[in-house]
């Protein structure tokens, strides 16, 4: 936008300030002009001369001086004015922004929450894979957090669960959405996976991520992990269904004792 249109935005937008600006301008120069007549124009014109009425040169000069001051601090008024309104809508975007993205994540762990991975998997199942790939939605439940809580506190579970997550993200694929959906429950969107064994192979890396124990205020933790796997397009059409069915697969592998990854089938 050039500064003549960026002036007359600002003056639409601002048209009291600029009213009375124009209005200190005029006032202003007709005072100038009384000032370089020596006289009171309005009541005693027809009594001046006509060496009287004429400006000279330098009265001239004056008054076009301040007729361009009074203009130019106009035009930076009504400059500073839009600088001004632009800096209060980046404010306003960024703070939305910001808004937005706190709503999006999971205060403690830092990562996406229910509401972020909900929206990434509609916009993932919006965009099938290609011809013999599939996307991969793993939920994972975490054994021995609830002791953890239970006898050594609640901030300790809560470092428990940040360390979790950092290695969760640590080994999740390049792209792959990590994210803490509640509680001790995480998730995990692996979008074109190429084969079932790779889906598996995924999955595989959450339980060895917590293969070494978690030391959380000078005490060591045994903690695994339980996986459950549905696959789209095979497991369901909707992000509802997919969601469902690796809830049911989560809990086949929480009945196990061990860390595992189980898959959802059908029967």
């Amino acid at each position: 936008m050039s500064r003549a249109e960026s002036l007359a935005s600002a003056v639409r937008r601002h048209p009291w300030s600029s009213a009375q600006d124009a209005m200190v301008l005029g006032l202003a120069m007709l005072v100038s002009l009384l000032l370089a007549l020596e006289y009171d124009i309005v009541a005693f014109w027809d009594q001046l001369d006509d060496r009287q009425r004429r400006l000279r040169v330098e009265e001239i000069a004056l008054l076009t001086v301040l007729l361009a001051i009074g203009l130019g601090i106009f035009a930076v008024r009504r400059m500073k004015e839009a600088r001004l309104d632009v800096e209060r809508e980046m404010r306003a975007r960024l703070e939305a922004q910001s808004a937005h993205a706190l709503a999006m994540q999971d205060p403690l762990t830092e990562l996406p929450n229910r509401r972020a991975l909900a929206s990434a998997l509609e916009t993932a199942i919006g965009r099938p894979p290609p011809d013999g790939r599939m996307h991969a939605f793993y939920l994972l439940d975490l054994n021995g957090f609830k002791r953890v809580n239970d006898e050594h506190g609640h901030a300790a579970g809560d470092e428990l669960l940040r360390i979790v997550a950092k290695r969760f993200r640590a080994v999740a694929r390049k792209g792959d959405m990590v994210a803490r959906i509640g509680g001790d429950e995480f998730a995990v969107l692996a979008c074109n996976v190429d084969s079932r064994n790779s889906a598996n192979q995924i999955g595989e890396r959450f339980v060895s991520a917590l293969g070494e124990q978690v030391s959380v205020s000078g005490r060591s933790h045994a903690i695994g992990v339980a996986v459950g796997v549905a696959l789209y397009p095979e497991n369901g059409s909707t992000a509802d269904e997919i969601m469902h069915h690796a809830d049911l697969a989560m809990y086949k592998a929480k009945a196990r004792r061990s860390s595992s990854v189980i898959f959802f089938e059908a029967a």
